[in-house]
């Protein structure tokens, strides 16, 4: 059986041309977003699209909005054509791959227009978190203003260290929703806070999309996949390996009895640390408030990011006792 050839779109109006033709046509769809660089995690993530909608979106983008001048976005690995080779390796296939150039430009509205023929100072000069903070799009003078914020979900955990993170995905995935208008997105739980917040986002906003999310995929050896694996060296990629097994070390003694979070957390810093990786946080935390806790009495997950070299990492387990 020959390869199934997606339709690859660009533009903003055709993507939500081509989304509303195929639902007058009684069509169901289903939106996996990815930032590229795709693993077997992201396709998993689409086999899981196909259980709960008829066509498939895969959207392609990195997102400025969503890293500081200080992050990775220069170096975010990307090889569209080997994405390409992969989605058509997937079960089933996928039907459209949207892969805008830059969602934060506006140089053809009629605002934008008129803002430079009265010679305006940049908007996103004054822009930022309210404290000073900005993403790369405010830092490139984008004249973009207008952003979503999850504003409890997004203070933890990713939200300490990256102050404009969750505020860029929110925004993103929101403009994602308005462009392809699925009926169900599909998110990974390896970004565990992402996922709640998008489901809060969700429920809040009144948007009539189901969020899925999909259990993480690993190697063989444990380790979750992620594209920034790509920069591990192969010491570090072993070391990494420390994240993952004090994770189920931590849900093994759980199940066991021991529900004392401090001694969980302790164990679990000491393995990565004593690896040599570098801690930015673990927390047991409620699986849907995402809430400290300190001893578990119900449903927790516990995540862990850690840096190994320059990459930064995370992942988690669910605890259910």
């Amino acid at each position: 059986m020959a390869a199934k050839e997606p339709l690859v779109i660009t533009a903003k109006d055709e993507m939500r041309k081509w989304s509303r033709k195929m639902r007058s046509q009684g069509k169901s769809i289903g939106l996996v977003p990815t930032m590229g660089y795709l693993h077997q995690g992201h396709l998993s993530l689409i086999q899981e699209a196909h259980k709960h909608s008829h066509l498939i979106v895969v959207s392609i983008y990195v997102n400025p909005g969503q890293f500081s001048p200080s992050e990775d976005l220069s170096t975010y690995p990307s090889d569209l054509h080997g994405d390409m080779l992969k989605l058509k390796s997937v079960p089933g296939g996928v039907d459209v791959v949207f892969c805008p150039k830059n969602l934060y430009d506006y140089n053809n509205d009629s605002d934008e227009k008129q803002k430079n023929k009265n010679g305006n100072e940049n908007l996103g000069a004054g822009g930022g978190d309210g404290n000073g903070v900005v993403s790369c799009v405010e830092e490139k003078g984008s004249v973009h203003e207008t952003w979503v914020r999850v504003e409890r979900l997004e203070k933890g955990l990713c939200g300490k260290s990256r102050p404009v993170f969750f505020r860029g995905v929110a925004t993103i995935v929101t403009k994602l929703f308005h462009i392809v208008e699925p009926d169900v997105a599909v998110f990974g739980k390896k970004d565990y806070q992402q996922w709640r917040i998008i489901q809060r986002m969700v429920r809040d906003l009144d948007f009539a999309i189901e969020i899925v999310g999909s259990e993480i995929t690993r190697d063989s050896d444990g380790l979750a996949l992620s594209s920034r694996n790509a920069h591990l060296s192969p010491e570090e990629r072993q070391k990494a390996l420390s994240i993952s097994r004090s994770l189920s070390k931590a849900k093994a003694a759980a199940k066991e009895g021991q529900v004392k979070c401090r001694e969980l957390k302790d164990s679990a810093i000491l393995t990565i640390t004593q690896a040599g990786g570098r801690i930015d946080y673990a927390e047991i935390v409620d699986q849907e408030n995402l809430k400290s806790v300190e001893e578990i009495k119900g449903p927790v997950v516990f995540c862990i990011a850690a840096w190994f070299g320059k990459v930064r990492l995370i992942d988690n387990m669910e605890i259910d006792i």
